[in-house]
């Protein structure tokens, strides 16, 4: 049996110990898809978010000020699939879900782990 490792959750914040906050499982992999999926990766548009591996991240940001219709479900789900798929592939996209309120897209990723129930986490696309 192999021991699951410890690693720091993002976004940081504190422990009760006064340190950052650390996790493992299904806890340390949302962490993870949130950080792929928030994180702007280079494209068209971009240069990418971080200047030291500018390819990491995800294209969610070319969603930002258009309309919702399907197209723009379709792509989210392209984009979150495409990223995870590169940078998390231990997380295996199973829905996408896209939704609007006044200025915020909400997006719901349901994903699994090989052999672990499916869970999911929330991501906000800002206008």
């Amino acid at each position: 049996m192999s021991a699951k490792l410890k690693s720091l959750l993002v976004p940081f914040r504190r422990d009760k110990k006064r340190d950052f906050a650390s996790g493992v499982g299904a806890e340390l992999l949302a962490s993870k898809v949130r950080q792929v999926l928030a994180t702007e990766g280079d494209g068209p548009l971009s240069s990418g978010e971080l200047p030291w591996r500018t390819a990491f991240g995800s294209q969610l940001d070319r969603l930002r000020h258009q309309r919702s219709d399907l197209v723009l479900v379709e792509l989210a789900r392209v984009y979150v699939q495409d990223a995870l798929r590169k940078w998390l592939p231990e997380a295996e996209v199973t829905h996408v879900e896209l939704s609007r309120n006044g200025a915020e897209h909400h997006l719901l990723v349901a994903y699994r782990e090989q052999n672990e129930a499916e869970q999911s986490v929330r991501v906000e696309i800002n206008e």
